[in-house]
């Protein structure tokens, strides 16, 4: 963000908090032209249409849920900034607050204030993730931002292997994007990635059933992981490669 010092603060609290890592997204410094945002019309705060009202017209039960519920906001802006009091304002702010100049020497400028693991989200290219290592990071993240940045790039697992073999060696490198199920999160683990992450999936158990869908969704993709690791043959996550997927590559032996 432009605000140097607001970010400085944000990480001070993050540390006295005792956070035990910091992420930082690279691929949002500008707003992407969001196809299905345009669309449907989503914005901050949310704008209610004929559509969206016969949708909750046919869900009454989550929505007397819903209205049971305490209303949230985003504390770590909230209270801290000027001219952020609620979510209009803030969607305001925020995209104000979007830096298109943002660099390496930023990261840098990161990496000397916060003194835990850093995690850099947002690398689609080996260039970059060798880059990404000079800084000092722990951690990359391979990540399109759900394909709503940029629309015609690649999809994450197969700008993957590449970025493990560039640093795969000096670092740890997770994956997100297009995690839905189990098999999922085995293919991303065979092609070399320490994890993955499951935000949409993750919001979907929450927008429908709140912590017990959370709990709910992670079950799901916990079990099909566990499933689809019998029928490959293998009882260890650690023990996962390349071997189990179909065509396998060409340097892979086979169990």
């Amino acid at each position: 963000m432009r605000d140097r010092d607001f970010i400085d603060r944000l990480i001070g609290r993050a540390q006295d908090a005792g956070c035990s890592a910091l992420v930082l997204t690279l691929d949002l410094q500008i707003m992407g032209q969001r196809h299905k945002d345009l669309r449907n019309g989503l914005s901050p705060p949310p704008q209610f249409n004929a559509r969206t009202l016969l949708d909750l017209l046919s869900r009454p039960r989550w929505c007397a849920g819903m209205l049971r519920t305490r209303r949230r906001g985003f504390g770590n802006v909230v209270g801290h900034v000027k001219g952020a009091e609620n979510l209009k304002s803030l969607g305001t702010w925020s995209a104000s607050q979007l830096d298109p100049t943002l660099n390496w020497s930023d990261v840098e400028w990161i990496r000397s204030r916060w003194k835990g693991p850093l995690i850099l989200k947002g690398i689609m290219d080996p260039a970059d993730a060798r880059l990404a290592r000079e800084t000092g990071a722990s951690t990359l993240i391979v990540s399109n931002h759900g394909g709503r940045q940029l629309d015609g790039a690649p999809s994450t697992i197969e700008v993957l292997p590449a970025i493990v073999d560039a640093v795969g060696g000096d670092m740890e490198v997770w994956m997100d994007g297009g995690i839905r199920s189990g098999q999922d999160v085995l293919k991303a683990i065979a092609l070399g990635a320490k994890g993955t992450m499951i935000g949409r999936a993750f919001l979907y158990g929450l927008g429908a059933l709140g912590e017990a869908g959370v709990t709910r969704a992670l079950e799901i993709i916990r079990n099909e992981l566990d499933l689809s690791m019998a029928f490959c043959g293998v009882r260890d996550i650690n023990d996962v490669d390349t071997r189990i997927l179909w065509p396998a590559p060409a340097n892979s032996d086979a169990f």
